[in-house]
């Protein structure tokens, strides 16, 4: 069984990771799905309060979900270049935005896994994301900042609601080290409610740091009203 199990890994390592079709790390029809100009956040309802200025790119769904798991479930690392690619218009559109603040940020900081998930999976895979948008960044001069770690363990969040998060990521996060004078924008692969950033940028703020934007991948979708029942 386990011999059938690797050869089966071996088999959808090839095909790809969005559709799990066609040969090879991504096929051109998936890979449109990350090529969709970087846009700011909008929800039918506010961001939570101390989010600061959240851009991403795509929704979570369809062939995005099945690459962001791949890379950060199924070891599919090689996915970073071209999900990094998509982080970094996501950054780029943050910096460009009218009103910026004057001075630029000088480092990206990923939202730090669970060591116990690193362990798990064998990287971390934001900060891996992270180094390759920064790769499409070289001539900002922008730099990867490893700010924050886990202060305590939190409750998986799948199925939690908006507030529920909050309260389980309360004080979860604290910054390595003080950061005053450090302008830094905030990364992360998806952003469903807006907990998890919030409550990163939250730690940097206290830390002295001035986070002037969140650069993610992907955003949950939010339904306005209940889906049809089939």
């Amino acid at each position: 069984m386990r011999f059938l199990n690797d050869l089966l890994d071996l088999v959808l390592t090839e095909l790809c990771a969005g559709c799990g079709v066609a040969a090879g790390l991504l096929c051109r029809r998936c890979a449109t799905w990350l090529e969709t100009p970087a846009r700011r956040v909008t929800w039918p309802t506010s961001l939570p309060p101390g989010l600061p200025c959240p851009w991403t790119v795509a929704a979570y769904e369809g062939p995005v979900r099945s690459m962001l798991v791949a890379h950060k479930e199924r070891g599919r690392t090689e996915l970073a270049r071209p999900l990094g690619a998509a982080l970094a218009r996501a950054v780029q559109a943050a910096l460009s935005e009218p009103g910026s603040p004057r001075d630029p940020p000088t480092a990206l900081v990923p939202v730090p896994s669970a060591r116990s998930a690193v362990r798990q999976r064998g990287h971390d895979p934001t900060r891996r994301m992270t180094d390759a948008a920064l790769r499409e960044l070289r001539t900002t001069g922008l730099v990867r900042l490893d700010a924050l770690r886990h202060r305590r363990r939190v409750a998986d969040q799948a199925g939690l609601t908006a507030a529920e998060r909050a309260t389980n990521l309360k004080d979860a996060l604290e910054p390595r080290r003080p950061l005053p004078g450090h302008r830094v924008v905030l990364v992360d692969d998806v952003i469903t409610t807006g907990a998890t950033l919030t409550e990163a940028a939250r730690a940097l703020t206290e830390a002295g740091a001035t986070v002037i934007a969140t650069a993610t991948l992907a955003t949950t979708p939010r339904r306005t009203h209940p889906p049809p029942t089939p």
